[in-house]
C-alpha cells in the first residue's frame, strides 16, 4: 500500500530494535526508529542485494524520496548500479569542496613563502587573498570560477581607487589557477582573460633628486643633520655610495665585507629576486670604507651593522632611512630607494657604461642562461665608476664647485 504525507508525518516508533518498516512500493520503504526517519530502497545487482539511502525525513518529503527512488531505478534498467553512482557522487563532492579557490590559494602561499620570497612579500600577498580575493570567491570550487567573477571583485578594488592594488590581486589570481592547473586540480585559468580588462595605474616612482644642484644640496643636507640619529646618518651616507636596495643594507652584515679587497658580497638570500644564481659583488671606494669604520664604531659588537632596539641580532626597520629623509625635510623629493636613481642619473652623465651601471644596480637579467654569466661581468669598470662616484659625493659634501673629470674606463 503506497505511503501519503499524512501517514508518514504522524508515524512513531513502536519500539521495535530493528526498527519499522513502512513500504511504498518499487523496493522503497520508510525506516523508523528511536533515531528518526529514513527513506530507504532496497534492489538488486549483479545478483546481490543492496540497499540504497534516499535520504532522511522531514528534509527529504514523501515526493523527493519517490523520485530518488525513480531515478535509482532509471539507472538499473540501464545496467548501472545507483550505489555506485551515489558514492561516486558523493567522492566528487567531497574533492570539490577540498578544492576551493581558498584551499589551493592558501597551498600555493605557503611553497611562494618556501621558495626565498621575503617576509614583507609574503605577507603583502596573504593580506591581499585575505582582505580582497577570499570573501568574493575564496570558498568557490576552482574549477567553477568564471571570468566576470573576478572580473566583478577586480573592478570593485579599482573603482575604490586602488588600481594598482586591482593589478596585483589578478597576479595573485592568475598564479593560483596555474598552481591549480600544474598540481591537477584546474584546467582553466580565468583571470588570463582579463588582461587589459582593469585600468592600467601610472607608475609612481620612487622620489629621486636626478639633477648635481638638487643632489649636492641634500648630500650637504645630510652631512650636516645635526637632528638625526648617528647610525641612521650612516646608513643614509653608505646607501648612498653602494647603490644598494633597502633590504640589502638593513641585512648587511660584517662577515660579508672584505677590506682588503673593498667589496662587499651580498648573498643571493638578500637580494630583491630571493635567490639569485650567484651573489652580487659591491665595490667599496674610500669614501664607503672611511664611513664603515665609523659605522664599526657605532655599532659595537653587533654581527649586522645597522642593529635595532629588538636583540643582538636585530636590524633597524625599512622606513628608518626614509623616516631621517622626512625629518630633513625631503619628503617627496628623495627616498630611501630613490638614491639608486639619483646615482645612475648622475653617473650616465659622466659617461660610464649604461650596461655597467645597470649591473652595479643589480637589474634582473630576463635571460637566466645570459644571467648566469653576466653577472660577474663588468667588475672592473664598476670599481672605476663607484670610486669616481665616491669623489663626486665627497666633492659635493664639500661644497666644491669643481666637479673632477671621472677616471676613463680602460
Amino acid at each position: 500500500m503506497a505511503l501519503t504525507d499524512t501517514f508518514v508525518k504522524n508515524v512513531k516508533h513502536t519500539g521495535a530494535p530493528a526498527g519499522d518498516k513502512h513500504t511504498d512500493g518499487g523496493g522503497m520503504y520508510l525506516l523508523v526508529n528511536a533515531a528518526g526517519k529514513y527513506w530507504r530502497m532496497n534492489y538488486r545487482f549483479a545478483d546481490k542485494r543492496k540497499t540504497l539511502a534516499l535520504g532522511v525525513y522531514p528534509a527529504v518529503s514523501l515526493a523527493k524520496a519517490r523520485a530518488r527512488r525513480d531515478k535509482a531505478r532509471e539507472l538499473l534498467a540501464d545496467g548501472i548500479d545507483p550505489g555506485t553512482v551515489k558514492r561516486d557522487e558523493k567522492q566528487a563532492k567531497a574533492a570539490t569542496a577540498a578544492n576551493t579557490f581558498r584551499v589551493i590559494a592558501l597551498e600555493w602561499h605557503a611553497m611562494k613563502a618556501k621558495g626565498g620570497h621575503t617576509v614583507s612579500t609574503t605577507t603583502k600577498r596573504l593580506a591581499h587573498l585575505e582582505t580582497h580575493i577570499f570573501p568574493v570567491i575564496g570558498d568557490r570550487p576552482v574549477t567553477q570560477i568564471k571570468p566576470p567573477e573576478v572580473l566583478a571583485m577586480l573592478k570593485k578594488v579599482a573603482a575604490a581607487g586602488t588600481a594598482y592594488t586591482a593589478g596585483r590581486l589578478r597576479e595573485i589570481c592568475g598564479q593560483v589557477f596555474r598552481f591549480a592547473i600544474a598540481t591537477g586540480r584546474a584546467t582553466y585559468n580565468p583571470a588570463a582573460d582579463l588582461s587589459g580588462a582593469i585600468e592600467t595605474p601610472a607608475v609612481n616612482h620612487r622620489p629621486a633628486l636626478t639633477t648635481r644642484r638638487e643632489f649636492g644640496e641634500f648630500v650637504r643636507d645630510l652631512r650636516d643633520c645635526e637632528r638625526c640619529y648617528p647610525l641612521t646618518k650612516q646608513a643614509a651616507r653608505f646607501a648612498m655610495l653602494t647603490w644598494t636596495r633597502p633590504k640589502e643594507l638593513r641585512t648587511a652584515r660584517w662577515e660579508r665585507f672584505d677590506m682588503e679587497a673593498k667589496e662587499w658580497r651580498v648573498p643571493a638570500i638578500n637580494m630583491k629576486m630571493g635567490k639569485h644564481l650567484q651573489a652580487h659583488t659591491v665595490p667599496l671606494s674610500a669614501q664607503a670604507l672611511e664611513i664603515l669604520e665609523t659605522i664599526r664604531q657605532l655599532s659595537g659588537d653587533a654581527p649586522v651593522l645597522f642593529p635595532g632596539n629588538h636583540g643582538a641580532d636585530s636590524i633597524i626597520s625599512e622606513n628608518t632611512v626614509n623616516g631621517l629623509f622626512k625629518k630633513m625635510g625631503y619628503q617627496g623629493r628623495q627616498s630611501h630607494h630613490g638614491l639608486r636613481a639619483s646615482a645612475r642619473s648622475l653617473l650616465s652623465e659622466r659617461g660610464w657604461s649604461p650596461a655597467a651601471l645597470e649591473r652595479q644596480l643589480d637589474h634582473a637579467e630576463r635571460n637566466k642562461v645570459i644571467a648566469a654569466y653576466a653577472r660577474s661581468e663588468h667588475l672592473v669598470e664598476r670599481r672605476k665608476f663607484m670610486d669616481d662616484w665616491g669623489t663626486l659625493i665627497a666633492t659635493l659634501e664639500s661644497g666644491d664647485n669643481v666637479i673632477p673629470l671621472r677616471t676613463a674606463a680602460k
